[in-house]
């Protein structure tokens, strides 16, 4: 394994040209209609409406994966969490944080421009899980990103000026958003964040030239609605399911999938029944909002199961038949693989450590509940409960490789004790009514796995004993790329696991890396800046003492 000095990024640095690329206006939809797999340029969340963060550039492979040097560093000026997926467009890179947005050149990392959102002084407390941005959607002339305090922005793509600014809902009631927009067959889509406040989840369209809404789709069932019976009294009007990590498209069948969140409080006694549509995956007309069909991963949820978690699109052989499906990986612990055209259940399987459930029922679609489960059900007793409300796998987007037939995914392993008490509520503060602790494993907390989607088995695992919290990339080249919380940028070998070559950023890792290519040469680009919900909740001494502060690195092999 070689560590590569920064001293090696100067040199490299002065062979890039610096002349600035003008943003342009840009069509992003009728660009991925052409080439629906994303490789000289990232135009979209997950590098396609597929979410596969894969790429069929081969120019970084296995063995010249050692020869990686950075070309540049841009600082974002921000000491949170950067979790922001780079778009690349036209010549133009586009960043995110909390706070500002940015236009780079991508091969020198120059400013173009930066817009920067003031926000209210008591923005941060309505912030569950973290003060971060997940990143922007760029569709003609314009660039959408979503606010902390539930607005969300479009953007001149030339100049970073604003252009429209709508607000989704007053945030000082629990609501908030890091959500990345999504534009499908032209309509601009927003989730919303705020599960463990008691709020109302709900998903918005957009029109992206206007800004006006379009319509909204509440992701509880009110009394009088389509599972409202699912509901007891009116507690479906602050139960939960938030919306806040984004969903995946299909063109050809014009269905949005959209993941929905936790059930409020986490104490389910509460609000018995099934709590229709937390915990679950809504198939959408993006025109309309109308549901097509819906599935749901953890009826009732008590365990902060959320089921928003990326649902990646793939075509998979199963019983002989080509299917066209999504996968998950579940908080709850299941690998799900349903067929996206009509919500059937194909394949659930534990990917992790869990003992909630004894399995998923494939007739009806249902977890069965453990023994552990019925118990705390039934007496209320405190149990110690696989995984943990951070669940078998967090926010960190999985990638999917459709040759080797293999999602890349950074799991967890961390359980918790579990005992639920009286809830209370009040608007805009934290309504869980559970009383929790972390419970520690004697190894690793979490794993890079790579997962057979159709089993649930690992073919291949390293260890991580502070978990990883960024996305996974994978090549055609046979690597796969992602981050530490320690600040490691790092490389492993698709089909054995191992460590290829790491790089020392400086500060935690937790977003989301890309790939792309100029003029014959590939590069890599992620963000660094430690934050996020491991950082806030699990008190690690070991990440005390890691530099804060965001920057971009982005990375190109040095020549032999």
């Amino acid at each position: 394994m070689k560590l590569v000095s920064v001293f090696a990024a100067l040199a490299v640095l002065g062979l890039v040209a610096a002349c600035d690329q003008q943003p342009t206006t840009t069509m992003v939809e009728e660009k991925i209609a052409v080439a629906p797999v994303e490789d000289t340029d990232v135009l979209t969340l997950g590098m396609g409406q597929h979410l596969q963060r894969h790429s069929t550039l081969t120019q970084i492979d296995k063995t010249t994966v050692k020869r990686l040097v950075p070309v540049w560093s841009y600082s974002l000026a921000d000491r949170r969490g950067q979790e922001s997926q780079p778009l690349i467009i036209d010549g133009v890179m586009y960043v995110t944080t909390h706070k500002s947005t940015v236009a780079l050149n991508p091969l020198t990392g120059r400013q173009i421009w930066k817009h920067e959102i003031d926000y209210p002084p008591e923005t941060p407390r309505i912030v569950c899980c973290g003060i971060v941005n997940r990143g922007a959607a760029v569709n003609g002339d314009k660039l959408f990103r979503t606010t902390l305090d539930a607005h969300v922005l479009a953007l001149d793509l030339k100049t970073g000026k604003e252009v429209w600014r709508k607000e989704a809902i007053d945030f000082r009631t629990g609501y908030s958003m890091t959500v990345t927009p999504l534009v499908a067959n032209g309509v601009l889509i927003t989730g919303i964040s705020g599960g463990e406040y008691g709020t109302r989840g709900f998903i918005d369209g957009w029109d992206p030239e206007t800004g006006d809404h379009l319509w909204r789709r509440y992701t509880t069932a009110a009394p009088g609605e389509p599972g409202g019976d699912t509901w007891p009294g009116d507690t479906a009007l602050s139960g939960g399911g938030p919306t806040w990590l984004t969903g995946s498209y299909d063109p050809d069948l014009d269905l949005v999938y959209w993941g929905t969140g936790n059930g409020g409080p986490w104490n389910a006694e509460f609000r018995k029944g099934d709590n229709l549509y937390i915990t679950s995956v809504l198939a959408m007309r993006p025109k309309t909002g109308e549901v097509v069909w819906h599935y749901q991963f953890s009826p009732n949820d008590p365990f902060d199961y959320d089921g928003v978690n990326e649902l990646v699109n793939a075509e998979l052989e199963i019983d002989g038949k080509m299917r066209k499906v999504i996968m998950q990986a579940n908080r709850n612990a299941f690998f799900y693989v349903l067929d996206r055209e009509t919500g059937e259940l194909l394949k659930a399987n534990p990917f992790v450590k869990q003992n909630w459930a004894d399995g998923i029922d494939m007739k009806t679609g249902r977890p069965i509940d453990s023994e552990v489960t019925k118990r705390m059900r039934t007496t209320g007793e405190k149990v110690e409960i696989w995984p943990s409300a951070l669940g078998g796998k967090n926010w960190m987007p999985m990638s999917y490789d459709p040759d080797r037939k293999l999602a890349f995914v950074n799991t967890l392993n961390i359980g918790w004790t579990y005992r639920p008490i009286e809830p209370s509520y009040r608007a805009g503060v934290f309504y869980m009514a559970v009383d929790w602790a972390f419970v520690w494993p004697d190894g690793p907390r979490g794993y890079l796995k790579a997962i057979d989607p159709l089993t649930g088995e690992t073919k291949w695992e390293y260890g991580a004993d502070i978990p990883n919290w960024a996305g996974t990339l994978n090549t055609a080249g046979g690597v796969v790329f992602t981050g530490a919380m320690t600040g490691e940028f790092m490389a492993f070998d698709s089909d054995t696991g191992e460590k290829l070559w790491e790089f020392q950023t400086g500060s935690g890792i937790i977003g989301q890396p890309v790939t792309w290519a100029k003029d014959g040469r590939q590069y890599v680009t992620v963000t660094s800046g430690i934050g996020g919900a491991y950082v806030l909740f699990a008190g690690d001494e070991r990440l005390a003492d890691i530099p804060t502060g965001g920057s971009v690195w982005t990375f190109a092999l040095m020549d032999e």
